[in-house]
């Protein structure tokens, strides 16, 4: 009986640790997946911004906007750029 309970206690605890350790997972994924998603816009904004003359430098700073931010940041930079 007592080999039970305990086996039923490390399935509860198996599946708690693989609920807390996939949340960090989401967040990674959603995070790299924003960067290459900025990364991509930023190049297809630099290639057509050309013929209109809208070019946003490629450093570190705009590129850490463009990959935390994604498409909102990418957007943000675009307006930044165009007024400036």
């Amino acid at each position: 009986m007592d080999v039970v309970v305990y086996f039923l206690i490390a399935i509860v605890a198996m599946v708690i640790l693989v609920k807390l350790f996939s949340w960090p997972l989401k967040i990674l994924g959603k995070l790299i997946l924003n960067g290459v998603l900025g990364f991509i816009l930023l190049l297809i904004v630099n290639f057509a911004g050309q013929y209109i003359g809208i070019t946003i430098p490629m450093n570190a700073i705009t590129s850490l906007i463009a990959g935390f931010l994604g498409v909102p940041g990418v957007i943000f930079l675009i307006i930044y750029f165009a007024v400036m």
